[in-house]
């Protein structure tokens, strides 16, 4: 772990590894919650590190940060986000070619697990969900959708994402959903925050 100043109110802790990033990021939350922390305005995950942002005290906290012990996530029991899909996606037959499966194995393989919201970026509501394991993962497409539909459940590298809106992309598109991931009448808005977990439920099964 490394912490380091970003300007004059910013910490940005930095990590090997996504899993250290999660489960710091989970921790910073927790402390918030309990009023354990200094004032932060903001704290932004991405895939290796945490921004906290709008920091009294910057040198302060980064003291304290270091000497945080974070509890692996898989330690922590928290609610789980149940997602219900159809496995209907039009690339389907291009990933369980990848994967070595038959495509009606392509959504038992993808529901069988678990999944974390590591950060969100992109679109509102979108998050970038890690779990799927590591011989799962799949290419971008060659050539990006100039417009990919509300709903869909993709697949990219070592992460899953469903689009919260129609938007280009170049994810592997494996399903739909009707979960609404972002709604500015809801609190929160998103569906999907960091740290979340969530589980991907087949439908017509």
């Amino acid at each position: 772990m490394r912490v380091r100043e970003v300007g004059e109110r910013a910490l940005l802790v930095e990590f090997g590894g996504g899993e250290e990033a999660r489960a710091f990021h989970a921790e910073v939350l927790r402390r918030r919650a309990a009023g354990a922390l200094p004032a932060v305005r903001e704290v932004v995950p991405a895939a290796r590190t945490v921004l906290l942002d709008g920091v009294d005290e910057p040198r302060a906290l980064a003291a304290r940060i270091a000497g945080w012990r974070p509890e692996p996530l898989h330690a922590r029991v928290e609610p789980v986000v149940e997602v219900p899909v159809r496995y209907d996606g039009p690339d389907v037959a291009e990933v369980a070619a990848v994967w070595g499966v038959a495509p009606g194995e392509v959504g038992r393989v993808h529901a069988a697990g678990e999944y974390r919201v590591a950060f969100c970026g992109f679109a509102p509501g979108f998050g970038y969900l890690t779990g799927l394991p590591e011989r799962y993962e799949v290419p971008r497409r060659a050539t990006p959708r100039t417009a990919v539909p509300a709903g869909s459940v993709a697949l990219a590298g070592p992460y899953t994402g469903v689009y919260p809106r129609s938007s280009p992309g170049g994810w592997q598109i494996v399903g739909t959903t009707d979960a609404v991931l972002w709604d500015p009448g809801r609190e929160p808005a998103a569906l999907l925050t960091p740290g979340a977990r969530v589980r991907f439920v087949r439908e017509g099964v």
